[in-house]
Parts: C-alpha cells; structure tokens; sequence
C-alpha cells in the first residue's frame, strides 16, 4: 500500500486509540511527510514497508544539516519511531528500522537556534541611535530574513539586492550564485542604512559595490559580525551560545517547523545534498517567495 494509505490509517490510529490532541497528531503526520520529502528528493521509491535503517539515518543527517536544532530532530525521531511502532502493531513490518535510530544527545549543551521572541529581543536591543546601529540592524535582519552565511553577508553587494523583485543575489560556496528571498523588513533597514548611513561613510576604492561597511568605509569581518553579536547577546542576558551562524539556523528550523517544504529551504540555503553529489532540482523563484511569505515569522 502506499504512504498515504498508511499515513490516514497511523492518523486514525492516534486520534481514535491513543486519543492524542489534534496538535500532536499533526505533528507525527508532518514527520511523516518530511520523511517522504526526503525520499522523493533522493528518488527513493521506498514504501513504508520497505524503509531501511539507513534511509532514517540518512533522513536525520539530512534535518541536521538543513540547521534544524537538536530538540526538534529528537521530536522527529520520537514521531518516526511511533509511525514505524505503529506498523508494527498492524503487522505491515516484521522489525523496526527505527528500532535502533538515536536521537540528538541534548545533554546540557545549549542549543545553536533561537526562538522567535529570541530574535526580537536581539534584534530590539541595538542602539539605533548610533550609526553602526543602522548598520547592524539591517545585517542581522537579513541574516535571519535570507539564512545567508556570514561570509555572504560580508559580501554581499548593492548590485544583488533587487528590491523590485524581494530577492538576493548571492555568492555562496564554490562561487556559486543562487537567488533568496529576502523580507519586507528586511529590505527597510537596508534602505535606511542606505539612506542616512552608508551615504555618509567615505567608502574605500574596491568596496563601492559592497553593502555593508565599517566606518573606514570597507568591508567587515567575520570576527566584527561576532562581536556583534555576542554583544547583544550579554547585553539581553541571552544564556544561549550564539554566533552569526545562529541566525542561518534559526532561519531553516523556523521555515522547517512551520511545515516550508525541505527543497525550498535547501534551495535557499544552497546546500548540496549530503546523499547524492547533485544539487536539488532549482525551484520557481515565485514559489520560493510564497514559503517565506507563509512559513517565515517575519515575513
């Protein structure tokens, strides 16, 4: 039978045997459905019955490379363990290929993603009174807006920013351009650091084009964007270990757990898969602006 066979009988088995709220329910059946993204990215032709355990391990290797935090990857690994008991139970299985498939180790090491209320206090924390303030403002929004890595965001250019279209252009690994989707706020704490900031710094030969500058009118560093950073973060009183990193995390969890299709995060984030050496089928640029539009708290 097919998944979605299995999948309405493993949803009436929770709602009618174990009587589980409507928003655990849910819950399992988007690990379910993540699970089939997967599959079908990697052209995997795997019903239920067949699934391996390496086809779970790779699925879990895979969340966690999209940035999705350890508690949210044991959370899918609690609901795919139940689906697979679940055919067990209905004898559509013989063994358990989850049977053995670990979770994260939360331990007491603290998670490298931020909640929403979290972003908002850091972002409402800068000084917007100084001008670096501005400046900081408008990066931090689209690292978060846009998931960029922080050597994009040193890099990117006025050039790149089509604001006409709501994207980016981005330089990514290997050189390697691809197209983002970047939010309305995001765009206006550009176009104010733009306005009133950057007109004024005496920009250097060679960095005209680059957005984001320091006040020698260069391009920043890796280790600024840090400090940055790691400064908002004591001044809130943030226990979190964070880095700009945090933020291209935050961005694929909060996309990911709002139920964003896992080949439009990946698009964005522009990863390779880490199961084959392709990369994944480029997507509509007016679909991947609907994800963000429906799955990104501040879009």
């Amino acid at each position: 039978m097919s998944w979605n066979t299995y999948t309405k009988q493993f949803k009436s088995y929770m709602k009618l045997e174990r009587s589980l709220a409507p928003n655990s329910v849910d819950a399992y059946l988007s690990d379910i459905a993540k699970l089939q993204e997967f599959l079908t990215i990697n052209e995997r032709d795997t019903p239920p019955a067949k699934i391996a355990q390496q086809d779970l391990i790779d699925f879990i290797e895979f969340i966690n490379e999209l940035g999705m935090s350890p508690y949210s990857q044991a959370r899918m690994v609690s609901g795919l363990k139940a689906f697979f008991r679940f055919l067990i139970y209905e004898e559509v299985i013989a063994k358990d290929p989850s049977e053995l498939l670990e979770a994260p180790k939360l331990g007491r090491k603290l998670p490298d993603t931020l909640d929403f209320p979290e972003i908002e206090q850091l972002l409402a924390a800068i000084d917007l009174s100084k001008p670096e303030g501005t400046r900081n403002r408008a990066m931090l929004e689209t690292l978060y807006s846009s998931g960029l890595r922080v050597s994009e965001l040193i890099e990117l250019k006025i050039s790149n920013v089509h604001e006409d279209i709501g994207f980016l252009k981005v330089v990514g690994k290997g050189s390697k351009e691809r197209l983002v989707p970047i939010g309305r706020e995001a765009l206006k704490h550009i176009r104010l650091y733009q306005e009133h900031v950057r007109v004024h710094i005496p920009v250097q030969k060679g960095f005209e084009d680059h957005l984001f500058l320091n006040r020698r009118g260069k391009s920043l560093t890796r280790v600024m964007i840090f400090t940055i950073i790691k400064g908002l973060s004591a001044k809130i009183g943030l226990k979190k270990n964070i880095s700009p990193h945090t933020f291209r995390h935050s961005f694929a969890t909060h996309l990911i757990e709002g139920g964003a299709d896992l080949r439009a995060v990946q698009e964005m984030l522009g990863h390779e898969s880490i199961t084959t050496t392709e990369i994944y089928t480029h997507l509509d640029r007016d679909y991947l602006k609907q994800v963000i539009k429906e799955f990104h708290p501040r879009s």
